[in-house]
């Protein structure tokens, strides 16, 4: 995998100048899609990136030990095999390979009892079954549900807003009565959700744990359709891992770009978009080097850092900037790595299985955790979500060791010295210690990261936020960054937001680079014609009419 932290492109740091067709910022997941999809249409792409590593949050490194290799950010990713826009990319041509643990996920209760999600349907049968024997069947229909809509509605997901097309083909799948309980579905609690559809608590915490890789907690409207689509894509397709390490998923990406001529520059952090006349005409970095873009600027960076740092406000219609003042981030995050010298020695034997462990709460634990959270308190019962890297991927670290972390949510604006991180990370492995007595003497070293510190290797994470943005209703869809069109086009012509504050969010699929990218397209007459431009300025002076 080369370098220990991979992977690195080295930049030459020049302050010269450069013209190319389009100038990503940011060679994140999705500014890397992005430029691959520019590329594949014969443009001239230059990606330009802050640190010394492509990837953003989708990155490898041995942050303890030599040999083993820990996922400094992401780790799993599910919506990245399911997404069209990855699909499209062919990327195991490039050399990605995909890992998967025995069992996907378990959730351990406080009383040590487990529930499974399994690939294997007859295991999650089983496991749900053993918490209410009717559950069983209710999942099997909730699987075939998901597998009659699940292309339509990946669709609907990934397609630039408004999807039309998509959702036509959804309400044919779905027919009216069918439809409209989808709808309904999709702005319900995840713990109502649960109640109505099962019985017994062990399909109920697979939902509600699996809505909490959002900031949505299972009393939250929309929490359901988190909680559901994780579900069903871990029973679909597992929850899947790059083969040594998240940074190839990220080195298949740049090998791609590079093979079509694109070109990736790191430690060339931008510092300005160029704008003269209402349009983005290229980027200063911090070397004073310019790089002019003939057709477009995208960036891959969180909606306030661009409008704010990047563009500046004075170049922004004044309702927008009014808007920026009330964009909501997600929760800050707490992630601590350890290299073990065994695997974890899990009460509960069907725990060792799992590539994903959700610790240690019921539903009302959960309830208790979001609603502290919501109140800018530190949660004292945490729930974390553990991943298990060597059984999922045997190649992590040598034979017979493993490599695990763990991460939770914690408020915004919390200040984190040494001494409070250590005493809650002592906390965190005080859950996993519950569970597994012994894990504390397998450990030969841990790596532990606050909300400060994830802002600083990787600079998108503002304040540890890893969604760039909440997933609540009041910020998705039409309202995503902003109340306006929920797509890629900012009021500034050529410049496009291809960033996770963009519609569809967070998680790593390739969603809003690849938005950014059609929209580029468009702009420049490639796909609706040349009148495009106009439609969209008219349309933003509307938004943003003083």
């Amino acid at each position: 995998m080369g370098t220990p932290e991979a992977v690195t492109v080295a930049g030459s740091g020049r302050g010269v100048d450069d013209t190319v067709d389009a100038v990503v910022v940011g060679a994140g997941q999705n500014g890397l899609v992005a430029a691959n999809l520019l590329a594949d249409a014969g443009w001239d792409v230059l990606v330009v990136e802050a640190t010394p590593f492509v990837g953003g949050a989708v990155r490898t490194a041995e942050l303890t030990e030599p040999g083993f290799r820990h996922d400094v950010f992401s780790a799993f990713y599910p919506m990245s095999v399911a997404s069209p826009v990855m699909r499209g990319l062919d990327l195991e041509q490039y050399g990605l390979r995909w890992c998967h643990a025995p069992a996907v996920l378990a959730h351990v209760f406080p009383d040590d009892r487990a529930v499974v999600l399994s690939r294997d349907v007859a295991e999650t049968v089983e496991s749900v079954s053993s918490f209410d024997v009717r559950d069983g069947d209710v999942w099997r229909e909730q699987l075939a549900e998901w597998l009659r809509v699940k292309e339509p509605f990946l669709e609907l997901l990934f397609t630039p807003f408004p999807p039309v097309r998509a959702a036509a083909r959804l309400a044919r799948v779905l027919g009216v009565a069918d439809g409209l309980r989808f709808v309904r579905m999709m702005a319900t609690p995840v713990s109502v959700f649960g109640r109505e559809h099962f019985h017994g608590e062990g399909a109920r915490l697979l939902l509600a744990g699996n809505a909490l890789h959002t900031d949505l907690g299972p009393t939250a409207t929309g929490s359901s359709v988190f909680g559901w689509l994780l579900g069903m894509l871990g029973q679909d397709v597992g929850f899947p891992v790059p083969e040594g390490g998240a940074g190839a998923l990220a080195e298949a990406l740049a090998t791609r770009l590079r093979t079509r001529g694109g070109r990736i520059e790191c430690s060339r952090p931008v510092t300005r978009v160029l704008v003269a006349g209402g349009r983005a005409l290229g980027v200063r970095d911090a070397h004073g080097g310019v790089v002019r873009a003939r057709q477009a600027v995208l960036a891959d960076v969180p909606a306030p850092v661009l409008y704010r740092e990047l563009v500046g406000e004075e170049q922004l219609p004044s309702r927008l900037v009014s808007d920026l003042e009330r964009f909501h981030w997600d929760d800050s995050t707490v992630k601590v790595d350890w290299a073990l010298s065994g695997p974890i020695p899990w009460s509960n034997p069907v725990v060792s299985r799992a590539g994903t462990v959700h610790l240690d709460n019921d539903l009302d634990g959960l309830i208790r955790y979001s609603a502290e959270l919501s109140t800018g308190r530190v949660p004292t019962e945490p729930m974390l979500v553990l991943g298990q890297m060597t059984t999922s991927d045997p190649s992590r670290s040598p034979a017979g060791t493993e490599v695990a972390w763990a991460y939770t949510h914690v408020p915004q604006g919390v200040e984190w010295d040494a001494d409070r991180l250590g005493r809650f990370v002592d906390l965190v492995e005080a859950v996993v210690e519950r569970h597994a007595p012994g894990f504390r003497g397998l450990i030969r070293r841990r790596h532990v990261m606050g909300p400060a510190d994830l802002q600083e290797r990787e600079p998108s994470l503002v304040g540890g936020a890893i969604n760039a943005g909440t997933a609540a209703l009041h910020q998705q869809l039409v309202f995503r960054p902003v109340p306006g069109l929920a797509r890629s086009d900012t009021p500034v012509d050529r410049l496009f937001l291809a960033g996770a504050s963009a519609h569809p969010g967070g998680a790593v699929h390739g969603g809003p680079g690849a938005n950014a990218a059609k929209a580029a397209l468009a702009r420049s007459g490639r796909f609706l014609g040349g009148g495009y431009g106009r439609v969209m300025r008219s349309l933003h002076a509307s938004l943003y009419r003083e």
